[in-house]
């Protein structure tokens, strides 16, 4: 793990309702999710128990849950790391991606609220904000548009939907770490008008073309991607991923 990302799982916001087994649970899922952690990246659990001050012990159950959602992995060294896919693991997780993330988009177009557009024009801003800097922070665009992706989906008015597509972004998230490296313009013209287009279906109650402008934002995505991104099948790259204190 990164000083950055160890520092920012303190900040992850807690779950007042939560145990602390679940609580820790959420908040390195948060950094999953969030695309804080990168493919390769390895997890320290002293560092995880010293930036939450609990005992190591509800990390290390939170740690194997996760192993469990192959959102982690143990390596044969014995160390916990962020996996690294291949190229087909990660076709695959597209795919699934746009049949149930397209899904909850054109449900969002159908049931969304008030509050519910009010949270979506928000995160848009945000991200409009974000991606258009003059120096876009790659982290910064990567959180906005983890937050205009989850308010849409929150407003499909589905609480299992939602749980549902958590779940693939936390095989997801780090993988959008690979994009990165893109210039900035590309996720600027690509990202905020893809956003734009789902916007204004959904204020529209246009669920199909809701569908289409989601789907197509994740293929523009994962099609930069696949050009840019290093995968388990490729030629070894020298020290991949990222490790920081000890597992």
């Amino acid at each position: 793990m990164t000083a950055q990302a160890i520092a920012e799982l303190s900040q992850v916001e807690p779950d007042e309702g939560a145990s602390l087994r679940e609580e820790v649970y959420l908040r390195l899922s948060e950094l999953l999710i969030s695309g804080r952690l990168a493919p390769g990246d390895k997890v320290s659990l002293r560092d995880v128990a010293g930036a939450l001050d609990v005992s190591i012990m509800p990390v290390r159950e939170a740690a194997s849950r996760l192993v469990a959602d192959h959102a982690l992995e143990i390596t044969p060294s014995r160390a916990i790391r962020v996996p690294i896919m291949t190229r087909a693991e990660f076709i695959e997780l597209t795919r699934i991606r746009k049949t149930i993330e397209g899904h909850a988009a054109a449900e969002a177009a159908l049931h969304h609220t008030t509050e519910d557009l009010q949270r979506l024009r928000s995160a848009q801003s945000s991200f409009r904000t974000q991606s258009m800097a003059s120096r876009p922070a790659a982290r910064r665009v990567i959180g906005a548009n983890m937050k205009f992706h989850f308010a849409l989906y929150s407003a499909a008015g589905s609480p299992l939907l939602v749980k549902i597509i958590r779940g693939l972004w936390l095989k997801a998230g780090p993988v959008i770490n690979l994009s990165v490296g893109q210039p900035p313009n590309r996720i600027a013209v690509d990202g905020v008008e893809l956003h734009d287009i789902v916007l204004d279906a959904v204020l529209n109650h246009d669920g199909e073309r809701a569908r289409k402008g989601l789907v197509d934002d994740i293929d523009s995505g994962a099609e930069r991607i696949l050009r840019h991104g290093t995968f388990q099948d490729d030629p070894p790259v020298k020290d991949r991923g990222r490790s920081f204190g000890e597992t």
